[in-house]
């Protein structure tokens, strides 16, 4: 087999330079081409995107280096079980899109969280929810990227992990801070075909060398270590690795735990959380957003294929390396004692790929890893600036708010990059697994209490914040428990407590449930809320034409009006005062000239500086400034479209979870497939 060298060649670096070329090709035409010097602009694009951009950038912001390392190491470590978190979203994609964004886009928001402030009042909940869900960003989005991100190029490149943080991080924040959301999604178009393109090269190699998808599923469970503890398990693939679906009670995938706690558990992430429904809200219209997810949803069929296969292609050719169980023999292979798992994919492209592809396969992982920074960071700062700066400043104006979401983004990468070494001591060598329990331990609170303020109109802002903090004890509880007591290795005896022994999809069960009877429980032991706070808020009221209380867009004082005029002219007046500070100037005056000069260059100096970070004012109606897509019309020929596409592509998901959870091979005598000659 061709191994690929450590040093670069000029293919390589052509393939780099080409790969930075049509970023920044990008990011210029995103910077001279739309306005992000206002809140919708910056933050929401103008919200006049169209379907193919915003469906790739739902792609892109999903699959990230974590997981080109994370779900491949689990398809090495178990089989394609970890499929099955793939395939759920190929359906929970058409549930935002057909259910709980006709409620944001009627509501008028642009945060997920302010959402909760219209439907219930107050400003507790959105605080918090804003709050947590920085957390959950931190925890397991933007150290988990960075840490896979890293890894994979000390794995190929042997560069330094942390160096190669600090660099990830430079790239990514030159997109995100100087470009807004539109950047965002134009680059993330870009990456999302360099991904699947450098993905597909990988994969047909792989397949190659293993000898074809029939002769993957024998060698993959012959795919032991030489050396082994004996008289174990350790090393040994599991007889269920070709099932995705799998026993209730004897196995890491449960399918009663799978389908009633890990699927209500995702709702937060493909529902509800900023990252994913802030492009959806940059789309022209309803129309559009549904054909984005549509098209998302068809692309989401790939990363099985691309990602999860290969993985367990790796620990097939490579079973020495990627399934070692003995510590010593896992530090001579990936420098970890746990295991080595999570080095599949690195180590596949290392052992197959020819030299001269290093540079694509570089920029694939790159791409991999921008999209899903860049994503997050732009949402992180639009929750900071909208639902807790405003909170903090509600005089605050659109350049406070802008300067202050990009140093939102600073103070993320820091946590994040402190959080890097916990993430390296308890994923337990599955990173994908270790992000999956972190979220079923804080997200099924969320999923419940937006789900139920949706669905269900008697439902109260004091029902709500009592499921939210009663579902954060016990889900806070349970993840400091399974921190504290680490799996034990294959070799030794379980003696942990039974809460966490329970499988953390089960536990996720439990604790949506429980959030839902205290909200619930709450809601109807308290008044219900006021008639206006669900008008154009849930699903059965979307359409619903009265007004509303707390509408400003319609019950804007006079006063109000002058403030926000007067801000601007302000914010104007800055701006043409960088333009008139010049000293007059004398015929002949040389000293004058030269001051002048200085002066003249220094203000276009500063005038090219917010131009760049988006900081320029311009001449424009206030009320347009933080306009809202707040129609749900849709042509009748192409919501029948959509609709068609909508069952066809319900039914691909279902029957990828009914053809992969039927196993190939009949129990544990004669397998039903041939063995390919």
């Amino acid at each position: 087999m061709a191994t690929l060298s450590t040093n670069l060649i000029l293919w390589d670096y052509c393939s780099i330079g080409v790969y930075f070329l049509l970023n920044i090709a990008v990011g210029v035409y995103a910077l001279c081409g739309h306005n992000r010097s206002t809140v919708s602009g910056y933050f929401l694009a103008g919200r006049h995107m169209w379907w193919l951009p915003v469906g790739a950038s739902l792609f892109a912001s999903n699959i990230g280096a974590e997981h080109f390392i994370g779900m491949a190491g689990s398809g090495a470590a178990a089989g394609v079980g970890v499929g099955a978190f793939n395939f759920i979203s190929i359906i929970l994609l058409q549930l935002m899109s057909w259910v709980f964004l006709p409620v944001f886009i009627s509501s008028g928001v642009c945060t997920v969280p302010e959402y909760m402030n219209k439907r219930f009042g107050g400003q507790r909940i959105q605080v918090y929810l804003a709050l947590l869900s920085l957390v959950l960003y931190i925890f397991t989005k933007i150290s988990v990227d960075l840490y896979s991100g890293a890894l994979f190029i000390n794995q190929v490149f042997h560069w330094n992990i942390y160096g190669s943080i600090v660099a990830l991080l430079l790239l990514t924040a030159v997109f995100t801070i100087t470009g807004g959301l539109a950047a965002v999604i134009y680059t993330d178009t870009l990456q999302f075909f360099i991904m699947i393109a450098g993905a597909l090269v990988v994969m047909s190699k792989a397949f190659y060398e293993v000898g074809g998808y029939e002769a993957l599923q024998y060698k993959y469970m012959q795919a032991v270590p030489e050396l082994r503890f004996q008289n174990t398990s350790c090393g040994i693939p599991r007889a269920d690795s070709w099932v995705m679906l799998r026993d209730p009670v004897n196995s890491d995938l449960p399918w009663p735990a799978f389908l009633l706690g890990q699927t209500p558990a995702s709702i937060w992430y493909w529902c509800a959380d900023q990252m994913m429904i802030q492009r959806t809200l940059a789309s022209k219209n309803l129309s559009h957003a549904k054909g984005a997810t549509l098209f998302a949803a068809y692309a989401k069929i790939l990363p099985f294929f691309i990602i999860i296969l290969p993985g367990m292609i790796s620990r097939t050719l490579f079973p020495d390396d990627v399934a070692c169980v003995l510590p010593e023999e896992c530090m001579r292979a990936c420098g970890s004692r746990s295991s080595c798992y999570n080095s599949a994919y690195p180590r596949l492209v290392v052992g197959i790929m020819p030299a001269g592809l290093k540079g694509i396969i570089l920029a694939v992982m790159l791409s991999a890893l921008m999209t899903d920074l860049t994503s997050i960071f732009n949402s992180a700062s639009t929750m900071f600036s909208l639902d807790l700066w405003r909170r903090v400043r509600p005089e605050a104006k659109t350049r406070e708010l802008l300067i202050v979401g990009k140093l939102c983004i600073v103070g993320l990468v820091v946590v994040s990059v402190a959080w890097v070494p916990v993430i390296e001591e308890v994923q337990s060598g599955q990173l994908f697994i270790y992000i999956q329990k972190v979220g079923a331990y804080l997200s099924p609170p969320i999923a419940c209490v937006y789900s139920m303020a949706i669905l269900w109109k008697r439902m109260n802002e004091r029902g709500a914040f009592c499921g939210l903090m009663v579902g954060l004890a016990i889900g806070v509880t349970r993840m400091v428990l399974d921190f504290s007591y680490p799996p034990p290795a294959c070799w030794q005896d379980e003696s942990r407590p039974f809460i966490v022994r329970l499988n953390f999809m089960y536990f996720a069960v439990l604790l949506f449930w429980m959030t839902a009877i205290t909200s619930a429980t709450v809601s109807l032991m308290t008044q219900p809320p006021d008639s206006f706070r669900v008008i154009r808020t849930t699903f059965w009221t979307r359409f619903e034409n009265a007004e509303r209380d707390d509408d400003r867009r319609r019950n804007m004082e006079p006063e109000d009006y002058i403030r926000l005029n007067k801000e601007l002219e302000d914010d104007i007046r800055w701006n043409m005062e960088l333009e008139d500070d010049i000293p007059h100037l004398e015929r002949g005056d040389k000293e004058a000239a030269t001051e002048a000069d200085g002066s003249q260059r220094l203000a276009h100096t500063t005038k090219f500086f917010l131009w760049l970070c988006g900081l320029q004012t311009q001449q424009s109606d206030p009320q347009m400034e933080e306009s809202t897509l707040n129609s749900l019309e849709e042509r009748p020929r192409t919501k029948l479209f959509l609709n068609i596409n909508l069952v066809l592509v319900l039914a691909v998901g279902v029957g990828c979870f009914v053809y992969y959870s039927l196993d190939p091979f009949s129990g544990n005598s004669e397998p039903r497939l041939k063995m390919p000659t």
